[in-house]
């Protein structure tokens, strides 16, 4: 249904359509859309055959780093149990705990962390995690150090390999840091990360003794989040990694079935890739509630990296609204059709704010003040919505029923399930990133040659 046709409805049909969808409002996440299949020119029924042999190759096949799908009920009891324990231990023993990690290795925990943690402390149960590893600045490291001195620390490095520039030398610095403060204790501090057979990192946390979680050799870093690379640094902050696996357990059943009409995560790839197709660009990921971030980042890097190939595939951005909708909200009203929105919204916020009253009511305010902040801003959601329709803007909306530890652990699955469809529909394999290694010979060349000119 267009947005055109669902404002010609009348009050009882719009009653109606909500009777008919009642039993999607129960599930923890429903898809809306403003697309008008006949302008599209596409139905399911075009892309079900394609997406049931997908379905069941993707399941099926044994030769795939697919065990992302299944960790989030067959994660043996005994590593959760020690995932739990060891960050218990490091909430009691140390103040901060200090992630070395890039791409998938952090930004899943980072995402996690940042929506569901206080904007300016950490949660009631956590300590403070630092992200160190995903840059090459200077003054960034410096002022981690800085921000180390007089605290207790913990490191947990984590790699598949250990050979990433950025980790390999974070976690030099960070190594001999800790040496210089706890000497022959520091080998307890340290947690690393990483390939349960091969690799430096590996070969570093043998040879020092420091205890080693492991990376599931069928699990690739950017689908890793649901693994020991997220859940320590995401324990350790406070959240409740047991709620998350409920949540993502709850969407790896839900969206076992191959009929993309039942399945959300195949219908919202069967969307961006119709609006691919129909020539759009950039699909521009757009939520209401500024914690979500960095979910924003590990969601761009998850495409990106997984359908960006073969010269194909849709550019992944996003914007924080309201914020930018003050600044690239133009650009979407009236600027090049390239992009469809995603937007990303949850019907239940924990914390909520009430607009005073003001007697003298200079700043015409008194009118808005029978609202909450969060009611300002689910309005806000629903004019951007109809604007932006109205300028012919594509929008897929992912509405979520709460933003919680178990809300979110069904998202992140549902983003991971959409993904691989995505890219398979595309033509391209989902679970590598040969372009990566460009820049990686580049540099090391660089570096060598710099050396010897030096």
């Amino acid at each position: 249904m267009s947005m055109a046709e669902y404002m010609k409805l009348s009050k009882m049909e719009h009653l109606s359509l909500i009777l008919r969808w009642g039993n999607e409002w129960l599930s923890p996440l429903k898809l809306n859309t403003n697309l008008d299949e006949q302008l599209m020119n596409f139905n399911g029924t075009d892309y079900a055959e394609a997406i049931s042999n997908i379905h069941y190759y993707l399941e099926e096949a044994i030769d795939l780093p697919n065990g992302w799908l299944n960790i989030p009920y067959m994660m043996d009891s005994d590593v959760i149990a020690e995932i739990l324990g060891v960050s218990f231990e490091i909430r009691k023993k140390a103040d901060v705990l200090v992630v070395v990690g890039i791409g998938g290795s952090y930004l899943g925990a980072k995402a996690i962390k940042e929506a569901l943690s206080p904007y300016f402390k950490p949660c009631e149960e956590g300590i403070e995690v630092l992200f160190v590893g995903h840059n090459l600045s200077g003054r960034y490291m410096n002022q981690v150090i800085e921000r180390l001195q007089g605290k207790e620390f913990y490191i947990n490095v984590i790699s598949k390999s250990g050979s990433t520039m950025e980790v390999s030398i974070a976690f030099r610095i960070l190594r001999q840091l800790a040496q210089k403060k706890y000497g022959t204790e520091a080998n307890e501090r340290i947690i690393v990360t990483t390939d349960s057979e091969k690799g430096s990192l590996k070969n570093q946390a043998t040879n020092h003794g420091y205890r080693q979680f492991h990376i599931p050799s069928n699990i690739g870093g950017r689908y890793s989040v649901l693994s020991p690379v997220g859940l320590l640094p995401i324990a350790v902050s406070g959240v409740d990694v047991v709620q998350l696996l409920e949540g993502a357990k709850s969407a790896a059943w839900a969206l076992k079935e191959a009929d993309v009409e039942k399945n959300l995560a195949y219908r919202y790839a069967m969307y961006r890739h119709a609006l691919y197709t129909k020539g759009y660009k950039v699909e521009l990921l757009a939520s209401f509630e500024p914690a979500l971030a960095y979910l924003h980042e590990w969601w761009k890097q998850l495409f990106g990296e997984s359908e960006g190939k073969a010269k194909k595939g849709l550019f992944p951005a996003s914007v924080s609204y309201s914020t930018d909708l003050h600044s690239l909200g133009q650009f979407v009203q009236e600027g090049n059709p390239i992009l469809f929105e995603t937007f990303l919204s949850f019907r239940e916020m924990e914390e909520d704010y009430s607009i005073p009253i003001d007697l003298q009511d200079e700043d015409a305010l008194n009118k808005v003040s029978q609202y909450t902040l969060n009611e300002i801003n689910g309005i806000t959601k629903q004019g951007t919505f109809f604007a932006h329709s109205e300028g012919g803007v594509p929008i897929i909306e992912i509405e979520i029923k709460r933003l919680d530890a178990f809300h979110m652990g069904y998202l992140l699955f549902f983003f991971m399930k959409s993904c691989a469809m995505s890219a398979y529909l595309l033509g391209v394999f989902p679970f590598d990133q040969p372009g990566v290694e460009a820049y990686k010979k580049k540099i090391a060349e660089l570096l060598i040659t710099e050396t010897i000119v030096k």
